[in-house]
This record gives C-alpha cells, sequence and structure tokens, in this order.
C-alpha cells in the first residue's frame, strides 16, 4: 500500500522553497522578508521530516533590514552545492539587491554578503554546468520593449564564483509561457539528457501563480516553452479550494532516480484568507517526453504526498514549550527587523528572558523589542507567562499576534494613574483601538506574575489571562482574525506571535521577565 504523509512539509510562514541535494542528505531554504535572522536552512533525509540546523543570515553585518516593511528585506532565496562549497544566493530588496554567501558546513557560518554588480532584479539562482562554469539568473523589470507593469524577463550570466563577479553579457532567456503574462520570476536552470530546463513562476505569487517550463538545447541561447504550460496552477479550480496560489517550485532528484518538486501554496480558511501565509508543499514529478509531469494524473498538489523512496528519518520536533534555560534561543525564533540585542537577554535571570522596554512600537517600521514564532496551524494556542510591573501610562508588555505593523493585535499589562490594567489592543490599517481592558486585581508588587493567552478556532480568537496558570479570565472572545490575512492587510507574509515590550516613544529602564511561553496547534 502506498505511503501517503501529510501537506505542507513547511507549515507555516516559509515561502519560495529552494532545495539541493548533497549525497543523501537535502538541504532546504525559504524567505524571510523583514524577519532577523534571515534564511532558515533545514535538513532531512527523506524529503519530509525537515530540522532546521541553523540561520544563513545570522549577523547583523550580513543582513541589513533597517526600514524593511514586513514585505521588504530577503527575497527568495537559492541554495545550490559545488564541489565541497554551500552556495545561497537571494535579494535583499530593501538594502544593496543581489548577493551570495557561502560555507563550508550548511550549518554555518556563513560568509559575508558577496554583493553582484550588474545583477539587478530578484529572485537570483545559480547553476553549475558540467564543465565547472557557473551562470546566475534572475527576473529583470524595464527590460527593452517593456509594455506594462510585470512585463519582466528572466535574464542569465555567466559569473565567476571565485571573484563573485559577472563574465561577459547578459542575455535574455525567456519571457514566459502566457501571452501577456506578468510577473515572469523565480527562475531554476537543470540539465537533464543533455538538455537545459528552465523553470520558472508567473502571474504573481497571489491567485493566479503558476509553475511553467521551457527548454534549450545551449544554455546561452532564448528557451523555447513546453506547449503543455503551465505545469502546475490551482488558479483554475475556484476561490472555495482549500490550496491556492501554487507556484515557485523548484526541483530535486533523489539518489535512487525519484523527482520531486518544493512548491509554495496557501491554505485558506473561513473564507478566501491566508493567516498562515505562503506555506511549503512537497509534490511528485516523473519525466515524460523530455518535460516533467507533475504528480502523474491528478496534476495537483494534494493535502498528502506519497512519501519517496528513501529511508524514514523523523527529526524531533519542536518542543510546544520554550524555558529559557538555555543560553540562546532556539533557531525558530524571529525578531523584527535588526534586533538591538542588549534587549533581550537570557543571562540576567537564570531561566528567564529578560526583555527590556525600549521607545520603539511595534507599529512603526523600526525594530522594537518584539521576539516571536510562526503560527503553522489554523487553530492554535500561543501563551506566556511574565512578571511586569509598568512604572508610568506610557509603558506596556505583553504577547502579541501580528501581520505587519498596520494589521495585529497586543494582549499587554499596562497602567494607568494608579490602576494596573489588562489590555486588549487592535490594530487594523494603522489605526488603533482598545478592544477590551480589565483591572489587574493582582496588584501585589511582589506577585506580578501572569500568564497570558491567545487561542485561536480558525477565524475566532480569545485573548484571556490567568494568574495561577489554571483558572483563565477571558478578556474577549469572538476576535475576527481576518484582519491578519494578507488579503486584508496586503504584502506576502504569514503571522506570527511573541513577546512584546515598549515603552512607547520614551526611555525607560524598566523590563519584563517571562519565564516561558508554549506555542501548541489544537
Amino acid at each position: 500500500m502506498e505511503k501517503r504523509v501529510s501537506n505542507p512539509i513547511l507549515p507555516g510562514f516559509y515561502p519560495d522553497p529552494s532545495i539541493c541535494r548533497v549525497g543523501e542528505d537535502y538541504y532546504m531554504v525559504t524567505s524571510t522578508f523583514a524577519y532577523f535572522p534571515g534564511v532558515p536552512i533545514f535538513h532531512s533525509k527523506d524529503l519530509v521530516n525537515w530540522k532546521q540546523i541553523g540561520n544563513i543570515l545570522d549577523r547583523e553585518e550580513q543582513l541589513n533590514l533597517i526600514g524593511a516593511s514586513h514585505s521588504g528585506g530577503i527575497f527568495a532565496p537559492t541554495i545550490r552545492y559545488h564541489e565541497g562549497i554551500f552556495y545561497m544566493v537571494t535579494t535583499n530588496v530593501t538594502h544593496g539587491g543581489n548577493f551570495i554567501v557561502t560555507a563550508k558546513d550548511p550549518a554555518g557560518p556563513w560568509s559575508n554578503p558577496y554583493f553582484i554588480e550588474g545583477a539587478y532584479g530578484i529572485d537570483p539562482s545559480l547553476f553549475f554546468d558540467d564543465d565547472g562554469r557557473c551562470y546566475i539568473t534572475g527576473t529583470k523589470g524595464r527590460r527593452e520593449g517593456e509594455r506594462y507593469y510585470g512585463d519582466n524577463e528572466i535574464w542569465l550570466q555567466e559569473i565567476d564564483v571565485e571573484n563573485m563577479k559577472l563574465v561577459g553579457e547578459s542575455v535574455a532567456i525567456w519571457h514566459g509561457a502566457l501571452r501577456n503574462v506578468v510577473w515572469p520570476e523565480a527562475p531554476h536552470i537543470y540539465k537533464k539528457d543533455g538538455r537545459y530546463y528552465l523553470l520558472i513562476a508567473e502571474a504573481g505569487t497571489a491567485h493566479a501563480h503558476a509553475v511553467t517550463v521551457a527548454s534549450s538545447e545551449k544554455i546561452m541561447e532564448p528557451f523555447t516553452g513546453y506547449n503543455c504550460n503551465p505545469i502546475l496552477t490551482h488558479r483554475h479550480l475556484g476561490l472555495d479550494y482549500p490550496i491556492v496560489n501554487v507556484g515557485h517550485g523548484d526541483l530535486v532528484e533523489t539518489q535512487n532516480g525519484e523527482w520531486y518538486m518544493v512548491v509554495l501554496a496557501s491554505r485558506t480558511y473561513g473564507g478566501y484568507y491566508r493567516n498562515l501565509g505562503r506555506e511549503t508543499f512537497l509534490v511528485p514529478v516523473e519525466w515524460e517526453g523530455g518535460w516533467p509531469l507533475i504528480n502523474r494524473g491528478i496534476g495537483l498538489i494534494e493535502s498528502s504526498v506519497k512519501f519517496p523512496n528513501l529511508p524514514y528519518t523523523p527529526v524531533e520536533p519542536i518542543a510546544e514549550k520554550e524555558d529559557f534555560d538555555g543560553g540562546k534561543l532556539p533557531f525558530h525564533f524571529i525578531y523584527l527587523r535588526n534586533p538591538i540585542q542588549s534587549n533581550y537577554r537570557l543571562d540576567e535571570r537564570p531561566g528567564h528572558l529578560r526583555m527590556k522596554l525600549s521607545a520603539e512600537k511595534l507599529t512603526e517600521l523600526v525594530s522594537p523589542t518584539y521576539v516571536g514564532v510562526r503560527q503553522t496551524a489554523m487553530s492554535f494556542e500561543f501563551e506566556a507567562m511574565m512578571e511586569f510591573d509598568p512604572l508610568n501610562d506610557n509603558e506596556e508588555a505583553g504577547i502579541a499576534i501580528i501581520q505587519n505593523q498596520d494589521y495585529n493585535y497586543r494582549l499587554v499589562k499596562m497602567k494607568r494613574g494608579e490602576d494596573k490594567l489588562i489590555r486588549l489592543i487592535k490594530c487594523c490599517d494603522g489605526k488603533e483601538e482598545v478592544l477590551a481592558e480589565a483591572i489587574d486585581s493582582n496588584q501585589d508588587s511582589r506577585k506580578r506574575q501572569i500568564q497570558l493567552r491567545i487561542r485561536a478556532d480558525l477565524q475566532d480568537l480569545t485573548f484571556s489571562y490567568s494568574y495561577d496558570n489554571q483558572s483563565y479570565h477571558i478578556l474577549k472572545s469572538g476576535v475576527d482574525a481576518r484582519i491578519l490575512s494578507t488579503d486584508v492587510a496586503g504584502g506576502f507574509v504569514g503571522n506570527t506571535m511573541g513577546l512584546y515590550c515598549s515603552s512607547n516613544g520614551l526611555d525607560s529602564s524598566n523590563y519584563a521577565d517571562f519565564d516561558w511561553i508554549k506555542y501548541k496547534n489544537i
């Protein structure tokens, strides 16, 4: 009986997947936009069970995110391996453009960026030919003869990876499969049976997204599109289909000769709303008549996928609870933009994360005191144990769930006059509104512990708090999570939730201590 496993293989905000194989080991990376550290890297033995082994861009000198919008920063990384060296090429659309980093160990450390002069556009990828020559390909707008916004071209040029410099002339190799197509992007080149294949995405990363393919006998000549394009899309299945906006794929051949594609897509719920962002799915590929055939007889991504002919190799799942007992945060924790590291201390109070209030706000394009994790299911619970004593009416600390700086919810402890408050604040289209508040009945400053919880039942959010971690008081239920979808808020990211504190524009020496956080899908 055919063994099948759940899809997506990376649930939650893990878009633009790229994959490579080294022997019996598989490595995958995804986009991170304005979150730091950038470009998580995962390892697998079976294409299904993935463990994060690091973050490629984990130092400030590698990644400048100052002022980046949530959907700015790092776009579409590609990972490749050649003769003992791993290469990751990507675009910082906010600062600097296309660059390459390298490493001998995929877990790091990775080099500082080599920005590639003359490599214009986004979505760069590398291809190493049989003769050892390397080529970079990418997406470029404002081409000669451009007829409309999004009338892009796929360009290719040789690159000297010893000196990180382009060689020769850039050539346009394809403009996409469809007439009047927009956003031909995400190019990857492969070589099979002596022919070159170019895999791209078309029609933008929303509902019309698609994967198309072209081929050529010579790499520097124009590619010819497959007459059965697109080879993968869900745009014709209707707005009520549970998996949508399929595109941005990368192919890999297993050591046993099977082919698979990793590809992004989104799951809708509560209507056409995509709070989870773009996730990473797996789909089987065969070759027929010299072209890739996606999921024979079906042609779609399914909610489960045939397990590859590889040894099943499970990995330890991410722990639901983080107690902050170690010397550093786990790899899957992320900050907004470049964090002010002195605001996050694990060494000042053992077993706690001490977060220092800063003037920066979550609702600004700054580096607020915020650290979080991705939402990875439609229904979940997120909670934290906090100790915090606000000293004035400007100070707040608690938990938040955010889509971007203009669309988020905060459940925080604050002060108003002599009273301490638990307050739920909604930010929608940049406008803040207090949805509910309650007097903090635990006024004894020697017993400041409070547990804060966000529970999601699909698109219904419930915000509550407790003093004993057993009896919870509901502050407000039935709160609409749809504003946390890209379909309302715009952009390319999924939701994160985490710990937050701010002095809202004032200087402060105050702090909040967090004993633990817990995230579990339900």
